[in-house]
This record gives structure tokens, sequence and C-alpha cells, in this order.
């Protein structure tokens, strides 16, 4: 696998869109998705700089979950906020990745962001429910390595 451009192809990437707005259907929580070639640092430290520059933090609840990967190293990482980390079990985001590596081991990537999209939506909708007043404060698409420098 080479480049990002290779990852998934444009109707993998629709499904992936689709099943962000399927799980943000039922809450107010924000999903987003980052793809990059490559992590210069810490995965959880690009991650956290990426939740910041796709303006992730400014969620009125703190209930925005970025998953970011990083292609060429062959890595992920979950990344909740403040407010939905405060609401799961501690053992949340580790049983979302693992439902996630499993797809991952056999080059089922689509399939294991999907997986994960609908784990992280459920537990959104359990402790964020949509009301009537709710507006998606973030874009459902994709974001890549080249838009979030």
């Amino acid at each position: 696998m080479g480049k990002i451009e290779d990852f998934l192809t444009p109707t993998e990437e629709q499904e992936i869109i689709t099943a962000i707005r399927n799980a943000e259907e039922n809450t107010s929580g924000e999903i987003r998705v980052h793809i990059e070639n490559h992590c210069e640092t810490t995965l959880e430290s690009r991650t956290k700089e990426v939740f910041h520059y796709l303006k992730m933090d400014n969620t009125k609840l703190q209930n925005g979950v970025l998953i970011y990967v990083a292609v060429n190293d062959k890595k992920f990482y979950i990344y909740g906020d403040k407010g939905i980390n405060d609401a799961v079990t501690d053992d949340f985001w580790e049983s979302t990745k693992e439902v996630m590596q499993n797809h991952f081991r056999h080059g089922h990537f689509k399939q294991g962001l999907v997986e994960g999209i609908e784990k992280a939506g459920l537990e959104l909708q359990k402790y964020f429910p949509w009301d009537h007043s709710d507006i998606n404060e973030l874009p459902n698409t994709i974001s890549k390595e080249n838009n979030a420098k």
C-alpha cells in the first residue's frame, strides 16, 4: 500500500461517509475519519493535533470522535473528546479498536472503519441522543493528509 489514494476506493469512501451520516442520525455526537500516509510523531499526539485542526474540539457537548489512520505505518488511533470519554467505560475505545483491527489484519479497511464508526455511533447515541435542536456541527467527509497540515 503506497498512497492514501490507494487505501480506499471512491465507492468505499462513500460507504464510510454513509456510515458516518447513519451513525450521527441518532446522536448529537460527531464522528470524523482522517487518513494520512505517515505519522511523524506519536499516534496520540498526531491524532490530537488533527482533532484540533479539524475543529473537533469545538463541539458544544465535547462529543467528537476522530478515527486517525496512518496508512504506510499500518497504525490507527481513536480519539474521543472529553464529553464522550467521561461517559463511556474505560475499555470502550480498546474494544472498538479490536473490532477494527480484526478487519484491518485481513485487508478489509473499509469494513473495519464502518464497524468502528457504527460502534462509536451507538455509544454516542446512548450518552448523547439526538435532539430536534441538534445541528451537524462538522462535515461528514473523510479528511486526508494534504488538507490537515
